[in-house]
C-alpha cells in the first residue's frame, strides 16, 4: 500500500504548485521528515508526498527557488533528484 503524508500549513488564494523527485525516502518516518522540512520555508501551504515515486508537491503562495527546497531536503538527509 502506498504512503502518502500531506502536511497542510495554511489556505492561499492562488497557490504555485511545484513538483519534485526526491531520493532516499525509504519508510514514512522518512516521508514525515521531508514534508516536514519543505514545510518550514516561508510561503508553503501545504506538502503532499508519495513515498512509493519520491515525488513531492509542494504548494506556495510566492514562487519557490529550487535552492530553497533543495537546502530543506538536504537539511532532511534526503537529495532531490529532479
Amino acid at each position: 500500500m502506498p504512503v502518502q503524508t500531506s502536511v497542510p500549513t495554511r489556505a492561499v488564494q492562488s497557490p504555485f504548485r511545484t513538483v519534485v523527485t526526491v531520493a532516499g525516502m525509504d519508510c514514512p518516518h522518512c516521508v514525515r521528515s521531508v514534508t516536514e522540512g519543505i514545510g518550514g520555508i516561508a510561503g508553503v501551504c501545504a506538502v503532499h508526498a508519495c513515498l512509493d515515486s519520491g515525488a513531492v508537491t509542494v504548494v506556495a503562495d510566492r514562487e519557490l527557488a529550487r535552492a530553497e527546497i533543495a537546502a530543506a531536503v538536504d537539511e532532511a538527509g534526503y537529495e532531490l533528484v529532479h
